[in-house]
């Protein structure tokens, strides 16, 4: 279809579908439902009169908003069961994301943890206020509830935020000098220069999922992660990528994207590893990937640029 003959309907949808599917991946931590929940929010978009809607963005926002919070609460119910550590779904962004500090810092692995630890009402809140700035008449009408109860629950999931969080806000340049140290050292098996960039007690989590090998735990302290990491540089290679608004390692096994690694630096030292390695939660990234090497008129794995999120 040519841009001439675009509906307004899907003009406007698309004008805004990089804000819906950040808000939605933002709730859910999933790559795959926040496309899933853009795909009902279109359904119902399709099926509005456009003549009764004030504020075309607001109104997609509040649709996407209820879409994503009926499949949040489906999704704490399969958590309850979830097999080993649970880590949200890593997203290729484009590397202008990382500009964004405050974006960046929204979609972070380690702030996506955060947010697991909220209510599903809390989680909406808080990304629509804290990351898009939303005043609290649209929040309201897209949770459900009053402007007033809304307020009350924006200042409880603020507190909440802000006592669990990373002390500070690390930047891109910091964690990348910290990931290609780290690539150094687990690829050649520098294994002084690996603990020298280990905080003493850093943490490792990996997501299997229950259907490929990974710890069913946190494995802590820099000589037993460094232990397991000897063995990950033995058969696979690291390549930089742009994870989540940070830098971070796309690890291949024969040439296929085995797991992916993102990292939270905190003092100069690498303070946490998340390893995802589940193929459900890999299979959106495997899929984007693919489509920008052969945009980019590549035929062998290399670093990877990523999709874009925005406000």
């Amino acid at each position: 279809m040519s841009a001439r003959t675009v509906d307004p309907a899907t003009e406007a949808f698309l004008a805004h579908r990089n804000l819906l599917f950040t808000v939605a991946y933002e709730m859910l931590g999933s790559a795959v439902d926040a496309e899933d929940v853009l795909q009902e929010t279109w359904l119902r978009w399709v099926g509005v009169d456009l003549d009764t809607v004030l504020d075309q963005r607001a109104y997609l926002v509040r649709i996407t908003t209820r879409q994503a919070l009926s499949r949040l609460r489906t999704l704490r119910r399969r958590k309850e069961s979830y097999v080993g550590p649970w880590l949200p779904e890593p997203l290729l962004t484009a590397p202008d994301v990382a500009e964004d500090v405050e974006l960046a810092d929204s979609v972070s692995m380690a702030m996506l943890l955060v947010l697991e630890t909220l209510t599903p009402t809390e989680r909406a809140v808080f990304v629509l206020r804290e990351v898009f700035d939303l005043d609290y008449d649209e929040i309201a009408a897209a949770v459900g509830k009053n402007p007033a109860t809304v307020r009350q629950i924006a200042h409880r999931a603020r507190a909440h935020v802000a006592a669990r969080r990373p002390r500070e806000v690390v930047s891109v340049t910091e964690t990348r000098g910290a990931i290609e140290a780290f690539r150094r050292a687990v690829e050649t098996g520098d294994l002084q220069h690996l603990l020298d960039i280990l905080a003493p007690e850093v943490v490792l989590l990996a997501d299997g999922g229950g259907v490929v090998p990974a710890g069913q735990g946190p494995i802590v302290g820099a000589e037993r992660v460094a232990e397991v990491l000897g063995r990950v540089a033995a058969v696979a290679s690291l390549h930089p990528a742009p994870v989540n608004g940070y830098p971070a390692l796309i690890v291949r096994i024969n040439g296929e994207i085995d797991a992916v690694m993102t990292v939270r630096v905190d003092g100069g030292l690498i303070a946490g590893l998340y390893a995802v390695r589940n193929p459900e939660k890999l299979s959106y990234l495997r899929r984007e990937a693919v489509l920008q090497r052969r945009a980019r008129g590549l035929s062998a794995p290399n670093d990877a640029t990523g999709t874009s999120t925005g406000r």
